[in-house]
């Protein structure tokens, strides 16, 4: 098992960041090991980047929220002289299996996400000072920060250099920040995007790449003044003490289950299947969050969380061709509610804020999986409140109808809180529920059963689930849904879920993950980008792509 990508760090495993926090102000610092590749066979020079330096890039962002709450401002720099940073390793690219790169990137571009949002949801506003070299993915680096600023001198440049050199396009989306975000005029923004050696100084700022260009004599200065004007003018509440985020509590069979506090992962390799079972609470909920807080990161939303999401990101990696994913919960569901309640009952205290806001993370990290997903009720189940957006997460439930022989656990039940109506939006900015009767009737009368436990009929009738099946047929008909969906081609599955996924209305983040699933999975396939004389397997000999030229 030495082989499998561990999502899980902490500060004094960094090989590649750091941080000196200043009370409200955090300088992190991009300080690449070029020597510390994830794997063999490259190295990470001009602070470029694999996925080890994502994931410590997640950590990072994840423990401001968490451990340093105080942040206001953080200014991400490079501790490399003349380089900010060269964006994703073209050697790892060109070595990288496909499912890695488009598993890598899509990771890459959820991180980019989280600390791109870290101003809306927790008040922390992300500056880029850079200076020296920032492209490609260095330049998406910068583009996810609120506010770019850049040296303006003869060497400081930001540019998006993919389709020249590499014959690919930026991997965390780029094309679709410069445009939709920076607002850069699309004509500018093709030159930008053609050009090798990028965009400088008052250029720069003209064609609004970047916020402000200042002489390298007064960046630094400027820099620090800049942070502690946005720390002043910030409205985030001052915290006194965060919680500390500890490892979690997991381990891996030789037969590549997983096993968490709270979340068990079984696999099925002949049918290509993994089961996520989450389990409802097993201590009774905190009374306020104060006593949450005191709880630490055992606090089961919290706890549970974390679980999952590092489930996910194991099965996306470690696990490819186990191309169904298929989601169970047991438990209580009105203990599952009353811990959602304290969160929901106090959004203004930082942490309860913070812990659904990790929530919705997550629950958009299961959206965009691109891997088959159904979701179960059964008997025993507690489906409720946060926990049963995954069944509209999901391309499909299934739930059990009436009692079952020999099956003593409560009836199954789909239960609703006022948390399914607003506090976990989908990327595109609707709910759920929202993004499932769009277009149609019906969620007025969904959002009047907050708080009934809805039996098969019930749910069935509401549309909350997709099919609902007595004792007599429950076996036979979800073997014969799990034995078809292994036999589909899964591009064409991926295709498909990725087309669904999404109704409604589309915003920046939507069309930044679909237009990856399209872009990744045909141009990272194509022999002008990966072939053997293809522009990402030349990139440094001094030759270049030797490209088919027929347009398709």
């Amino acid at each position: 098992m030495s082989n499998i990508v561990d999502f899980q760090t902490d500060p004094s495993k960094y090989r590649h960041w750091r941080v000196e926090y200043d009370g409200p102000v955090a300088n992190l610092f991009m300080d690449v090991d070029e020597d510390g590749g994830l794997f063999d066979g490259y190295q990470l020079k001009l602070n470029s980047y694999d996925l080890g330096v994502d994931i410590e890039l997640a950590d990072v962002v994840q423990r401001m929220r968490f451990e340093h709450p105080e942040v206001k401002v953080v200014v991400m720099q490079s501790a490399k002289d003349k380089v900010f940073c060269a964006g994703a390793n073209i050697r790892m690219l060109g070595g990288a299996a496909h499912a890695h790169k488009v598993n890598f990137c899509k990771f890459t571009n959820e991180t980019r996400n989280t600390f791109e949002a870290a101003e809306a949801d927790s008040g922390q506003k992300y500056i880029a000072a850079v200076k020296g070299a920032c492209a490609g993915g260095g330049y998406e680096l910068a583009l996810a920060c609120n506010h770019i600023m850049l040296t303006d001198d003869s060497s400081s440049s930001v540019s998006l250099p993919e389709v020249p050199l590499l014959a690919v396009l930026p991997g965390t989306g780029g094309l679709t920040r410069v445009t939709d975000k920076r607002r850069v005029r699309r004509d500018l923004a093709d030159v930008f995007c053609s050009t090798e050696e990028g965009v400088k100084g008052k250029r720069a700022v003209k064609w609004r790449l970047v916020d402000e260009a200042i002489p390298n004599s007064k960046f630094d200065e400027v820099v620090v003044t800049r942070a502690q004007e946005f720390a002043s003018s910030s409205a985030k509440p001052d915290v006194a003490q965060g919680i500390h985020l500890g490892p979690l509590d997991k381990s891996i069979g030789a037969d590549g289950s997983v096993a968490y506090s709270l979340v068990d992962v079984a696999v099925d390799r002949a049918g290509r299947s993994a089961t996520i079972t989450l389990s409802g609470p097993d201590a009774p909920a905190p009374t306020d969050m104060a006593a949450f807080q005191a709880e630490g990161d055992q606090a089961y939303m919290l706890r549970l969380a974390r679980e999952l999401d590092d489930a996910i990101l194991h099965l996306r990696l470690n696990e490819v061709e186990l191309g169904l994913l298929v989601f169970r919960t047991q438990g209580d569901p009105e203990q599952v509610l009353a811990h959602e309640a304290v969160l929901l009952g106090d959004r203004g205290h930082w942490l309860a804020n913070e812990v659904l806001a990790y929530w919705k993370r997550v629950l958009k990290r299961v959206d965009v999986t691109s891997r088959s997903m159904v979701a179960l009720v059964e008997h025993g189940s507690c489906f409720a409140g946060v926990l049963a957006e995954l069944l509209w997460a999901v391309d499909r439930s299934y739930m059990m109808e009436d009692a079952f022989e020999g099956d003593n656990r409560p009836i199954a039940t789909v239960t609703l809180s006022a948390g399914n109506f607003g506090a976990f939006p989908m990327g595109n900015d609707l709910t759920r529920l929202q993004t499932r009767f769009y277009g149609v009737d019906g969620l007025d009368d969904v959002q009047g059963q907050i708080g009934e436990p809805l039996e098969a009929e019930e749910a069935d009738e509401l549309g909350l689930v997709t099919v609902i099946l007595d004792d007599i047929d429950w076996e036979d008909e979800i073997r014969i849904f799990m034995e078809e969906r292994a036999s589909f081609s899964p591009d064409a599955m991926t295709g498909m879920e990725a087309n669904l996924r999404f109704a409604g209305p589309e915003t920046m983040e939507t069309r930044i993950f679909g237009r990856l699933t399209a872009w990744q999975n045909w141009i990272f396939n194509r022999p002008n980008a990966v072939g053997e004389d293809g522009a990402l397997q030349r990139y440094g000999t001094g030759v270049r792509g030797n490209f088919d030229m027929k347009r398709v």
